[in-house]
């Protein structure tokens, strides 16, 4: 017994010192090689010229040296040489606010029928708080306006600022005349500091969706705009300082990027195989193949998306909203209007907009996903005895294109009308909207007419999901998911996708016995013939 216990001891201990010897030379040359591995090399060939420069000085045009008195004005100057950039721009989504044809029966859109379960709906843009974000200088009604995007100064309101300008100019006081001509100089400024569109620029709108800094996206808010690489590698003033355009490029003024079904691209090549194709995946820089020669990560680009691993949580830095319920909306203390906030200092009810809840460092949910999302309208017939999908991502591990990406979800509980089983689209803002009158039949009466659909009058709640893609905060290389926590069998991250065989999570007991056989029969067998040895070795001894 003691020489078997003796053959064990050594087996252990010499396995042991092989596992360890394996695992450290293959962390030693992973951190030797990491800057090697094609994926780091190609990203650095395809940004390798990150300053921006320009042909032209605003400020040395003629056109832009006048005394402008609106905005229209404004925009004739800007016409003068960007001749095509008004008929280019007025067929975008970011003037439109429409995802599909204006004559389609169901249009996607801030602008057409689409709903969420934030502020719900645009009401057919009848609701102007909404329309605040529209790049016009009245909604679409007016010109457009190109500073919103291009100017490099500080932002303006711009109808307080031109009201201002025409009270005091129209004045005989001195004073007043010289308040004009600051007001005139801080409109010049902004005027004749232009270039191309920068976080800032991009994210006066897109950090702010929904009513508040963070609130929908999760991973788009005001920590972006001068973001650190621990937070953005791609974004970070330490690192290599991407503006929202280096991946968003544009054609004819067409953002790239996703619009509600419609894909950002479905081209995955890299700007190696194909200097023209689009720079919004990850690919395009990195290639499908990013790790070095023989990792097993490589392996998983063909069913994980990028994003899976290198964003472990969103809303890092600032907060974002994970749940509004406007059922609890209209509670009033003293007969007042009162709002609270949370331990992260966010609004968690207000009377006008109910329930809602906050969180920081969340981590994302996961789903097979194709590039497109469906969207409800305000003309779907929803299920209100089940939670009603108001967005959902589309794709399936059968489907080629499909990848397991991340997602924030926001859930809630909307109103919805209980004879028609459609979502109802309050009217939120103005003279007759909940906001001001805290009468859900008027707001709910207001904000169908604006779709010119019928209301039955009879309206309750249901729990509603909205989702977002998570695509930015991608966090440095040392801070990736692990690998545990996808393949572990106690609360996962993957734990919600079935369907698939996936190691160290999922369990298949005739495999479980004949991997458990193998191992068995190996040990005996190395046992056996250990032994075998020993007596073996005794017996000529003996002799």
């Amino acid at each position: 017994m003691k020489q078997i216990k003796g053959v064990l001891q050594f087996l252990y201990l010499t396995m042991s010192i092989c596992l360890l010897f394996i695992l450290t030379s293959a962390a030693g040359a992973n951190q030797k090689d990491t800057e090697q591995v094609p994926g780091r090399f190609m990203a650095r060939q395809a940004t390798k010229a990150k300053t921006v420069w320009s042909t032209t000085d605003h400020s040395k045009h003629k056109a832009l040296q006048q005394e402008f008195k609106s905005g229209a004005a404004i925009t004739g100057a800007c016409l003068s040489c960007h001749s095509e950039a008004a008929s280019q721009f007025r067929q975008t989504i970011h003037w439109t606010w429409l995802g599909g044809s204006a004559d389609s029966a169901k249009r996607s859109g801030k602008a057409g029928d689409s709903l969420n379960n934030f502020c719900i709906s645009t009401n057919n843009m009848q609701d102007k708080s909404c329309s605040a974000c529209h790049p016009g200088w009245n909604a679409k009604d007016g010109e457009i306006n190109c500073l919103v995007c291009h100017s490099q100064a500080e932002e303006m309101n711009w109808t307080e600022t031109f009201e201002d300008f025409h009270a005091f100019s129209g004045s005989g006081d001195p004073e007043e005349l010289e308040l004009a001509q600051e007001i005139q100089e801080s409109i010049l400024k902004s005027v004749q500091n232009i270039g191309r569109p920068t976080r800032k620029n991009c994210g006066s709108c897109h950090f702010y969706g929904g009513g508040g800094d963070g609130v929908k996206h999760g991973d788009l808010d005001s920590s972006i705009t001068n973001p650190n690489k621990d937070l953005d590698v791609h974004m970070g003033l330490d690192g290599q300082k991407f503006e929202c355009v280096r991946c968003h490029t544009t054609v004819n003024h067409n953002v790239a990027g996703r619009i509600y079904s419609k894909p950002a691209t479905t081209d995955r090549k890299s700007l190696i195989e194909d200097d023209l194709t689009p720079k919004i995946m990850c690919e395009s820089c990195h290639s499908a193949t990013p790790h070095k020669s023989g990792s097993k990560a490589n392996d998983h680009t063909d069913k994980v998306a990028c994003q899976s691993c290198h964003i472990p949580q969103f809303a890092r830095v600032n907060p974002t909203k994970m749940w509004w319920d406007w059922s609890k909306a209209g509670k009033k203390k003293k007969g007042k209007p009162y709002k609270t906030k949370d331990s992260l200092g966010k609004y968690d009810y207000m009377s006008h907009k109910g329930e809602m809840k906050w969180a920081k460092n969340v981590k994302p949910e996961y789903f097979w996903f194709n590039g497109s999302i469906n969207t409800l309208t305000v003309k779907d017939v929803i299920d209100p005895r089940n939670v009603v999908q108001v967005s959902a991502p589309v794709g399936s591990r059968e489907d080629i294109n499909s990848r397991i990406f991340p997602f924030k979800v926001h859930r809630g509980k909307q109103p919805y009308d209980k004879v028609h089983k459609t979502l109802l689209a309050p009217l939120l803002s103005g003279k007759d909207g909940y906001w001001n009158t805290f009468d859900w039949q008027k707001a709910l009466t207001k904000g169908m007419q604006a779709f010119d659909l019928p209301f039955s009058g009879q309206f309750d709640y249901v729990e509603t999901s909205y989702v977002f893609p998570t695509t930015h905060m991608v966090a440095p290389k040392e801070n990736v998911v692990n690998c545990i926590e996808c393949h572990s069998r106690e609360n996962g991250r993957l734990a919600n996708l079935s369907g698939f065989y996936m190691p160290g999570r999922d369990s298949f007991k005739l495999m479980d016995i004949f991997g458990w056989a193998v191992i068995i029969g190996s040990l005996c067998g190395v046992v056996l013939h250990g032994l075998g040895r020993v007596f073996t070795n005794g017996r000529r001894g003996g002799k």
